[in-house]
């Protein structure tokens, strides 16, 4: 983890397993996204040549004898990770490289924003190993909705960045994966710190109509409401 001014980058740094996750990785993800401060933005990513391969081969080895409760325990884990990741105040961007497989994917999916590389590969693989995406679903459905899950859920085939574009995994694709990131980071934060934060519980609570007119009443009313109304209206930079 490591702090870049407003921003807070993650990253997962098991580059010779290709960030393939077993229980230590997964408690530290989940960990680094329980309390992010007043980070403006989260950039999530992996070292080297992949974001995460999904699985590491070892911990999947040893899950093999565990018995129905410690898989549940083992999956639940997982779950908590990802939901970490959903439900952190602020927003996260995933940078994607190499290959999203598997729980790398999920990954993806319980992101805010999905930047990737044009050679990124993307699979939900875990029919490939006689198992289901279970885990993960509630995330990647959200995103690529039940019409392309019923398709690559099914099928665990691979597929490449512009695909995942056309299926709502990713927001963009770039050549150059580290302008492209920077770039949307920029976005976030020249908007109001607490309106993103607002804008994420917008998108994941869904209000219905009256208590909308309260939110927006509540955000126009607030010192960073009023300061970007009068910014706007004086033409001049907010000042945050």
């Amino acid at each position: 983890m490591e702090r870049d001014g407003d921003v807070l980058r993650v990253t997962l740094a098991r580059p010779d397993r290709r960030n393939a996750f077993d229980a230590a990785l997964i408690a530290e993800l989940a960990e680094a996204f329980v309390d992010v401060g007043r980070t403006r933005a989260v950039v999530l990513a992996g070292e080297g040549a992949s974001f995460s391969a999904g699985a590491d081969v070892d911990w999947m080895r040893s899950s093999v004898d565990l018995s129905f409760d410690e898989n549940v325990a083992d999956a639940n884990a997982l779950r908590r990770m990802l939901e970490a990741i959903d439900r952190c105040p602020a927003p996260v961007v995933v940078r994607v490289q190499g290959h999203a497989l598997g729980g790398g994917a999920g990954l993806v999916a319980a992101a805010d924003i999905a930047i990737a590389s044009t050679d990124a590969q993307f699979a939900f693989s875990e029919v490939k190993l006689g198992i289901i995406p279970a885990v993960i679903s509630p995330f990647a459905l959200a995103k690529i909705g039940p019409g392309a899950a019923r398709r690559y859920f099914l099928t665990g085939e691979r597929f490449d960045a512009e695909t995942a574009l056309r299926i709502g995994l990713v927001h963009e694709v770039g050549a150059d994966l580290d302008a492209t990131v920077d770039r949307v980071v920029g976005e976030l934060l020249s908007a109001g710190p607490k309106a993103v934060r607002w804008a994420k519980r917008l998108v994941q609570e869904r209000p219905d109509g009256p208590e909308t007119a309260r939110w927006i009443s509540e955000r126009r009313t607030s010192d960073e409401g009023q300061e970007g109304l009068r910014a706007f209206l004086e033409k001049r930079p907010p000042n945050w």
